[in-house]
């Protein structure tokens, strides 16, 4: 078939199938989110436009917005879809490497097609072209070199036959997933090249489920009849793999407490006998205060990163870890005892050698005494009496609100802590908290892209920092029709960063609005309800807990009806947080007062587990 590079690429995407957790089989590129300009208009536009009936084109309005919404889009997914990315050359392209990193970050899929220069240099220099002086191969899609699983230039036509199956082995496996990039030069787009038709017929991608070593899984089996108080950690890996009842039948049979990382939050029942809690800085005291006191972790599908583990002390230094990981570049960490392998499959495997081996009672019970006392703190900080909802009375309205097929959502500030740490789901896999990166703007783009692919009402919570950081891709959502809720939580600032500051011993600088460098004395305020609905969004308003928790009724029902996104404002104190009482890391300079905190939970740090 002779058809332009551009052509083939898009006949290749429309011809790629995926299958569901649940057995569906479903198109592997959904859609496109797509801005124009002279690296791509003509060449990947055109071809796109020939098929604008086969496959949605949503236009975006900055390309790390697309890109971030492609990324939530993946998430929502649960790695079964992959939303497509294409910009301009230069300036629109490097809009893109933020979202390309938070995709690396958190090990989601996104195909992302950035325009590149001419090759053939003939109109050298082009618009929009760096010239690196050094380098005459170099463009600025090169800085995607590392944040990208897969990375290529496409010179000529017929490197498509070879780069393709590569681009779908990264975006659809396990232990690889993560952005590929695929930089196409625009004179390369508009080449003509007889493809062979096999290229264009259909192929459905089923990730794999490979089996850990046995002899791995024997050395794990006896690691655990060993153990007194072993502790189940779960991560993104279980809901990836659709492992989720599995671990629970798994923890069931043999009385293991369980504990939640940030992306795998809400895999188990809130109120599961076992369930002690999510884990971390931002997680509980509960699971926190298990994993001090547990001689084995058994970490399913997780990196354990330093938010999870307190920076490395939120456990025992004698205890034994065993990481079961499709990814052998996770398992191998921290000393571990590596399994590497398929979640679902893993457990599967191990709970054969285990046969009917189980943990004493008393240890067992622990993870619902102790979550009991957190709940009792969360309901305690939800019943807060001030004019000024804090965050986690919003979070407690939403929750109270949200229906089982819901989805929520954050990214970074002060809300991450409040939704991992107090928020009760039904078991069903509904939150997406973006901490991998903490990209501060992944709150609104990412909820469009959830928005178009999880069937229940999406709701994102954010600061005014992060709406300020990037909002036009609500827009974006409300021009396509995508509905979704957005609360947007002002509290006059970067609180949480103050927080951080303030509490080792800094001055209040350059965080809150009060104490940042200005002439006026009476500084502007955004006005963020006028500002969304300018947007094209449905507005409402609230300044306490009851306000808040009529407005976000309204919005709720508004913005399904609507097709469009609403967004609910709330003035919220700036200084309340939920507190899991578990360290993190920072750099202290020695004159601050956290210094001598700082140097005391250095020293309880854990950098090598293996015993």
């Amino acid at each position: 078939m002779k058809l332009t590079t551009a052509q083939a690429l898009v006949r290749w995407i429309l011809a790629q199938r995926s299958e569901t957790l649940d057995g569906r089989e479903v198109p592997l590129f959904p859609g496109v989110f797509a801005i124009f300009g002279h690296g791509n208009v003509l060449g990947l536009g055109t071809a796109l436009e020939e098929h604008r009936g086969d496959i949605p084109v949503w236009r975006g309005h900055t390309e790390q917005g697309m890109a971030l919404a492609a990324v939530g889009y993946a998430k929502a997914t649960h790695r079964r879809q992959v939303g497509v990315v294409t910009s301009s050359i230069g300036p629109g392209a490097l809009n893109m490497v933020t979202a390309a990193g938070v995709a690396h970050a958190n090990r989601l899929p996104v195909l992302l097609l950035p325009g590149d220069t001419f090759t053939s240099r003939a109109p050298d220099p082009v618009l929009q072209q760096i010239e690196p002086f050094g380098d005459a191969t170099a463009t600025v899609n090169d800085a995607f070199r590392a944040v990208s699983r897969y990375f290529d230039r496409i010179t000529r036509p017929e490197q498509l036959l070879s780069t393709l199956p590569q681009a779908a082995r990264v975006l659809t496996d396990p232990a690889e997933s993560g952005p590929v990039v695929l930089a196409l030069p625009q004179d390369v787009q508009a080449e003509t090249y007889d493809f062979p038709e096999e290229l264009f017929a259909p192929v459905t991608h089923r990730p794999p489920r490979p089996r850990p070593d046995r002899r791995s899984v024997t050395e794990a089996a006896g690691v655990l009849r060993a153990s007194k108080r072993p502790l189940l950690v779960l991560g993104g890996g279980v809901r990836y793999s659709g492992a989720g009842q599995r671990v629970l039948d798994f923890a069931e049979r043999h009385g293991i407490p369980l504990v939640e990382t940030t992306a795998g939050r809400t895999l188990v029942p809130h109120t599961h006998p076992l369930h002690a809690g999510p884990l971390g800085v931002t997680g509980s005291t509960s699971a926190n205060v298990v994993a001090a006191q547990a001689d084995v972790v058994l970490a399913v599908g997780t990196r354990l990163q330093d938010f999870t583990t307190a920076s490395w002390t939120v456990f025992s230094p004698d205890v034994r870890l065993v990481a079961l990981n499709a990814a052998r570049f996770d398992a191998v960490k921290h000393g571990a005892l590596s399994v590497v392998g398929d979640a679902d499959a893993g457990l599967v495997d191990l709970g054969a050698q285990l046969e009917s081996w189980r943990v004493d009672p008393s240890w067992t019970s622990r993870a619902a005494a102790e979550r009991a006392s957190w709940d009792a703190h969360v309901d305690s900080l939800r019943s807060g009496g001030s004019e000024l909802p804090s965050y986690a009375q919003v979070v407690g309205v939403v929750n109270d609100l949200s229906a089982a097929d819901d989805y929520v959502m954050t990214a970074s500030g002060g809300l991450p802590g409040e939704l991992i740490g107090g928020w009760r789901g039904s078991g069903s896999i509904s939150m997406d908290v973006e901490y991998g990166f903490s990209c501060m703007g992944y709150e609104l783009s990412g909820a469009w892209g959830a928005a178009i692919a999880h069937p229940g009402l999406v709701t994102t919570l954010l600061g005014d920092g992060s709406y300020l950081m990037l909002n036009s891709e609500l827009f974006s959502a409300a021009f396509a029709g995508h509905p979704f809720v957005a609360v947007v939580c002002d509290n006059d600032g970067y609180a949480v960063i103050a927080r951080l500051q303030e509490g080792q011993g800094g001055k209040p600088f350059n965080n809150f609005y009060a104490d940042c460098t200005t002439s006026h004395a009476s500084p502007p305020r955004v006005d963020f309800a006028r500002h969304a609905e300018s947007l094209g969004c449905l507005v409402f308003t609230a300044s306490s807990a009851e306000d808040l928790r009529a407005a976000y009724a309204q919005a709720r029902e508004a913005a399904v009806e609507e097709r469009r996104p609403a967004v609910v404002v709330v003035k919220t104190r700036p200084s309340s947080w939920t507190e899991a009482g578990a360290w993190w890391e920072v750099g202290v300079p020695e004159h601050l007062a956290g210094r001598d905190e700082y140097e005391r939970a250095k020293s309880g740090q854990v950098r090598y587990l293996r015993s």
